[in-house]
Formats: structure tokens, sequence, C-alpha cells
């Protein structure tokens, strides 16, 4: 396999204008026209940016692993979009006036937001401190990753056809369970690798 003259010890290149790059970048960009579509009132305007987002998200991280294109502005703008976007989504499906007739309970808002702050926090503080690089996600993140995606896109999708669906309120229980059970997973994962590189 040929090894691109960049890359570094990490596996990544420093190549600021990748493909998988310019979709994510291209996905940041996305985040305020979905957020001006949902203030707006719009119906189907909001399912479609929202669906290209998430395609596009798909088809970096595809891009970047098959092409050997990883690099390390785009560890950066991959998951930068991902939260912007997951930010601005369940923030506003959780305003009566804007998510109408379903939106996102208050709660789960403040439980996924919760999970991500600490994740984000930890791994923030644990490379200043004892330099940790971040680790690969658990499949229990990538599955609670979907159903937060999910939630969003039937929300997303029922508002658009204009019925109220009762019948989400399991999903949002079974979205807030995965995301309790990947915080808990996540920190007590952390707390082991601190432990690990803590001199005795």
């Amino acid at each position: 396999m040929r090894v691109p003259r960049d890359q570094g010890p990490d596996g990544l290149i420093s190549s600021v204008f990748t493909v998988p790059n310019l979709v994510s970048a291209f996905r940041i960009l996305l985040v305020p026209i979905f957020a001006w579509s949902l203030l707006e009132g719009q119906r189907i305007e909001p399912v479609i940016i929202f669906f290209i987002a998430g395609i596009s998200d798909l088809f970096d991280g595809f891009i970047a692993r098959h092409l050997h294109q990883r690099s390390r502005l785009g560890a950066i703008l991959d998951p930068a979009g991902d939260k912007l976007l997951m930010a601005a989504s369940y923030i506003l499906l959780a305003i009566p006036n804007v998510a109408v007739p379903n939106r996102i309970p208050v709660w789960l808002t403040i439980i996924v937001f919760g999970r991500d702050l600490m994740i984000s926090g930890g791994v923030f503080w644990a490379f200043l401190t004892y330099r940790i690089k971040p680790v690969l996600p658990m499949f229990i993140g990538k599955l609670t990753t979907a159903f937060q995606i999910g939630t969003v896109f039937l929300v997303l999708v029922t508002n658009y056809t204009g019925n109220p669906a009762a019948w989400m309120v399991i999903f949002y229980a079974i979205t807030a369970g995965l995301t309790l059970v990947s915080w808990a997973l996540y920190f007590l994962r952390g707390l082991r690798l601190l432990r690990e590189r803590r001199p005795a």
C-alpha cells in the first residue's frame, strides 16, 4: 500500500484541500441554512438539508478511508460538523413555536448535550494534562449517534406530514437510554486511561 508523502506517524496527512475536508466544510455550511429553514417555518427544506448533511457524513468518512486522505484538519472538521448540526437540530426542535406539531423534549436535549460536553471536555482535559489522544469510538457510541440522528430525522419527517406522533416518546426513551449508557461507558473508559497514564 502506498503511503502519502505528507503522512505523519499518527497516520494523518497534513494536506488541507482533500475531498473529505471539502465535504466536511460543505456540511458545516449547511448548518446555518438548516437553522434558517426551521426558523422560517419551512417543512420539506429542513428534511432535505438534514438528509444531505447525513449522507455527506457517510461519504467523507468512506472517502477518507479508501483514498487514504485522513488528515489532521479532517479530524477536526468532521466531528465539528456533526456536533454543530446536532446542536442546531436539538436546540431548535425543542422550541414549541419552531417544531410543530412534534418537538424533541427539553430533557432529551439536555441529556444529549450533557454527554457531548462531558466527552469533549474530558478528551480536551486529558490531552492537555497527560497528552492522551482521543481513542476510537465504541460501538455503543456509534449506535447512540445513529439513534440521535434518527430522532431528528423522524421529528422533521412527521412535522412535514403535519401529523402528531405520540409514538415518538418510545424513540425518545430509547435514544435517552443509549445516550446515558454510552455516557457512563465513555466516562469509565476515560478513568481507566487516566489511571494508566498517571504516574505511580
